[in-house]
């Protein structure tokens, strides 16, 4: 029995800057809707709560089916690869295509008309999300890869581990000037793998529109490490 549970979450850190507004519309009092919770027991004895989205998703997202399926297709995998750690596992939700669909519909959806050339993605899960985001929106996939995986000349980042140091890698040329990116991963825990990819395409002149996970481990608080890029996630995983 699992002892994880997850909150359905489709949500931006900063909701108005994928649009290019810097302006958050004010609702009269009549209109304005209270935090909503919705519990739903699930197989896993999972339990998902769907977070209150601002006014202007609600109408379009909030009783979107897809976020439950994805959700109950992710198994929690206790202690594993060590003890205390809740291991979110994607490979359930690959093995259910409607899930997996689900999951590419809603990204392609959110970004298919942001004028994105690059989806950049994260080893190694960036990898199996990326790809079709990418042919889906008309981008190329540039993988951003560890040290000594590629095989061309590269341009490195480093980021700061628990205990020591680690890079993130993308060949040169693979990105140009003024191009405009998403940043793609399975999970964002404390951040730090995110933000060296922003770094890594920031140094060479790349827009990071945002960065986008299917699962965030908010405990960990790499939403915060982010600062104020923005980031966009479809559930939220707790007890990790």
């Amino acid at each position: 029995m699992q002892s994880s549970s997850s909150r359905l979450l489709l949500c931006s850190s900063k909701p108005n800057s994928l649009f290019g507004s810097a302006v958050t519309p004010t609702l009269p009092s009549s209109l304005r809707f209270p935090p909503l919770s919705l519990t739903i027991p699930n197989s896993t004895s999972s339990s998902i709560r769907l977070r209150s989205l601002r006014s202007s998703e609600m109408a379009s997202q909030d009783q979107d089916p897809r976020i439950a399926r994805i959700s109950s297709a992710i198994r929690v995998i206790p202690d594993f690869p060590k003890p205390g750690i809740m291991f979110q596992d994607i490979t359930t939700l690959l093995l259910d295509t409607k899930a997996f669909k689900d999951t590419i519909d809603l990204f392609v959806e959110r970004y298919r008309d942001q004028n994105i050339s690059v989806v950049a993605g994260v080893e190694a899960r960036g990898f199996i999300f990326g790809p079709p985001i990418a042919l889906a929106i008309g981008a190329k996939f540039v993988p951003m890869r560890k040290p000594k995986k590629l095989p061309g000349e590269v341009i490195s980042e480093e980021y700061s581990l628990e205990y020591g140091t680690d890079k993130i890698e993308m060949h040169v040329g693979a990105v140009q000037p003024g191009e405009r990116a998403l940043v793609i991963d399975d999970l964002i825990a404390t951040g730090g793998t995110l933000c060296a990819a922003i770094k890594l395409l920031e140094r060479v002149e790349v827009t990071v529109v945002e960065c986008a996970c299917v699962i965030e481990l908010p405990e960990l608080k790499g939403r915060e490490r982010l600062g104020d890029r923005s980031l966009f996630v479809l559930v939220e995983a707790e007890g990790a």
